[in-house]
């Protein structure tokens, strides 16, 4: 884990992601990558295009002071941060940026969503992690080291899911943790029984990763939500880090049948770290 990727909006919460992407680089040789979009959407249409570009250029410039004076932290003293702001604010480019300079993962700080915000606009984090094809790892709080030791990781047990449970095993493996295999069988049509979510595990693992030594890390509980079944399970075993892997849905698939990832980001006071399929 060579290059880290941390979105910066001036507030506590991204400054918590910044402290943890500290400790993670210092661990690794890593590069922190600071991020800042600036939104120049309040710039008025009915402005000339001079008067435009000159407040672009303005704001711009502002931004450019307050996130200099934002990095001068003591705790990034010994470490390599590269400051990048955009003058633009599209979710989905943080992808792109990613993708440019080949990060292995964004680190962003969320207060989570919840109610009507939570349904028509959602918290930015959700978002990122809508558009993501790397780990987002989500910190809630703010962590004096990274010694996780319970690490809860639902899954489905699906095929596709294969590649990133892999990505997540191997992403993760710096961490001396327990890992947790969960799977939550919901009361419906798609209920299993515990012979049917044995052969589903079995099964997986054999093609994941050509045995079944997990087994014994794998659980399964029964809960009215999928998101429920993980931050239940995940506090009753005083889990410090939940790995959720997720389709990613955007658009109208997102709104008919939403995100497990973004809904336990929302409400977990863990950290959480996501995987796209």
């Amino acid at each position: 884990m060579k290059k880290i990727i941390v979105p910066i909006d001036f507030s506590n919460h991204s400054e918590y992601a910044l402290k943890a992407a500290v400790l993670l680089a210092k661990s690794n040789n890593a590069t922190i990558y600071a991020l800042h979009m600036l939104d120049l959407q309040e710039i008025s249409i009915s402005e000339s295009a001079s008067f435009q570009q000159e407040k672009a250029v303005f704001f711009l410039k502002l931004a450019e002071k307050k996130f200099k004076n934002f990095l001068q932290k003591e705790y990034l003293k010994d470490v390599h941060v590269v400051p990048v702001i955009k003058h633009y604010k599209v979710f989905s480019e943080i992808n792109a940026i990613a993708e440019e300079i080949k990060a292995d993962v964004i680190i962003m700080g969320s207060h989570g969503a919840s109610g009507l915000k939570e349904f028509f606009v959602g918290s930015n984090t959700e978002k990122v992690v809508r558009y993501a094809t790397l780990p987002v790892l989500i910190i809630k709080n703010e962590l004096s080291d990274l010694n996780f030791s319970d690490i809860v990781i639902a899954t489905d047990f699906s095929e596709e899911s294969i590649p990133a449970f892999k990505k997540a095993l191997k992403t993760l493996d710096f961490l001396s943790a327990r890992k947790h295999l969960l799977f939550v069988n919901l009361p419906n049509e798609n209920f299993k029984s515990t012979s049917e979510m044995d052969s589903l595990a079995n099964n997986f693992l054999l093609k994941a990763e050509g045995n079944v030594d997990r087994l014994i890390n794998v659980n399964f509980v029964c809960d009215r939500s999928i998101e429920k079944g993980i931050l239940n399970f995940s506090n009753t075993i005083g889990a410090d880090l939940i790995s959720v892997i997720t389709h990613g849905r955007k658009g109208i698939s997102h709104i008919f049948a939403g995100s497990v990832a973004e809904d336990v980001a929302n409400h977990s006071t863990l950290p959480i770290i996501t995987f796209k399929i």
